[in-house]
Parts: structure tokens; sequence; C-alpha cells
């Protein structure tokens, strides 16, 4: 009898020593149990696994990765001229005459910004006569456009620089004269950027009557 009795005993305990161990294993081993994916595509799935643990002690987990994140900002690039009219007054002979307008420029343009002068009759032109032109075929006569910074950097993008100084004299249509170049983005922060001048001489014989230029400016953004 005591030996049936030993003989069940080691039995139990074997059983038990199985069945343990056989839980302990599966405590450790990860099971699939889902998927993570991403509708209408295959490329994202990773598995979902379980570590076979029930109870508070028990866990799933998995991650799906490499989802994108996308945001567009739409170039911006605005110029605006202070005035429509440079008026120069009357010309005195032998006697520099100059007035000025003012440009602000705001842009996103990640390499900055340019604006060029382009005169349309490429002198002051006499109204009444289009062959009579102040110009430098006379010494004593001229026409020139100049540039100068006017506000201290009004961009907080770092290494940004601004550069104007615009100095030629003018005598055709078709030069883009450069007014001012920056080279980083900008904000509109209502102090202009850039003085335009213009400056004019008569001379003894520049025939009397009224003169005009029109100036195209452009403004170019660097992307």
């Amino acid at each position: 009898m005591i030996k049936t009795k030993i003989k069940k005993a080691l039995a139990i305990a074997w059983i038990s020593a199985i069945t343990i161990a056989t839980i302990g294993s599966s405590a450790f081993a990860a099971t699939q149990i889902g998927t993570g994916s991403v509708t209408g595509t295959n490329s994202f799935d990773s598995p979902i696994n379980w570590d076979g643990t029930f109870g508070n002690n028990g866990n799933a987990s998995g991650s799906v990765s490499d989802i994108l994140v996308k945001a567009t900002v739409e170039p911006t690039l605005n110029m605006e001229i202070s005035t429509g009219t440079i008026d120069l007054g009357n010309l005195v002979a032998n006697t520099e005459s100059t007035w000025s307008l003012f440009i602000e420029i705001w842009t996103n343009a990640a390499n900055g910004a340019s604006i060029t002068a382009r005169s349309q009759s490429g002198w002051l032109t006499n109204t009444s006569d289009n062959n009579i032109k102040i110009n430098n075929n006379d010494a004593n006569e001229h026409y020139k456009f100049y540039s100068q910074t006017w506000a201290t950097a009004d961009s907080t993008v770092s290494g940004f620089s601004q550069t104007a100084n615009l100095n030629d004299e003018v005598n055709d249509n078709t030069t883009e004269h450069t007014v001012y170049t920056s080279n980083k983005p900008q904000l509109k922060d209502w102090v202009n950027d850039v003085e335009f001048i213009v400056w004019a001489t008569a001379s003894d014989e520049t025939p009397a009557g009224n003169y005009e230029d029109h100036i195209t400016f452009t403004v170019t953004g660097n992307f």
C-alpha cells in the first residue's frame, strides 16, 4: 500500500512538473494574434503579438511605422512702391535735381529676392518731341538711377543680407538696372527696404519743355 501511494505521489509530481514547464514556456513564447495595417496597402503590415499570458500581467502589442505627415507652404512674393510719381520739378541748368521713392519687399523665397528698374524710353524724353532727350550724349546732361538700403534688416532668418548700391547712367530702354537684392526670406514690417533715387541734370542748351520717362520695376523671388 505504501509503495502504491509513493508511486501515485511521484506520478502527480511528474505531471505537475510537466504542466508547470509547459505553462512557463508558453509565457515566453510570443504569438501573433493580429496585424497592424494601413487601409489599401500591405506595405505597412506588421504583427501584433501576445505574450501568452492572461490576467493583469498579460499583454499584446504591435506598431505601424512610417506614417507620413505632409504640409505645403505656398510661395509668396510682394512688392509695395511708395508712390506712382517721381517729380524732379524744374531742372536748373548744370544743377543736380533728385527725388526718390521707397520700396518694401516681403517674401518667403528661400534664397531671397531682387528688384530691377528699366527705363521705358531710355532717357527723359520731351513730351512734344520724342527726338529731344536728356541723356549723357551731352556731357552736361545726365539721367541716372541710384539706390540705397533704407531700413535695417527686416528678416529674422540667420545669415540674411541685403544690398542696394545702384549707380547707373540711363541711356537705353532695355537694361534691367539692379535696384536691390536679398538672400533670405523677409518680413513685411512697414519699414521700406530700399530707396530708389532718380537724378537728372539739364544743360544751358537743353530745350525748354516737359520731359517724362516711365519706369518698370520687376521683382523676382529666388525660391
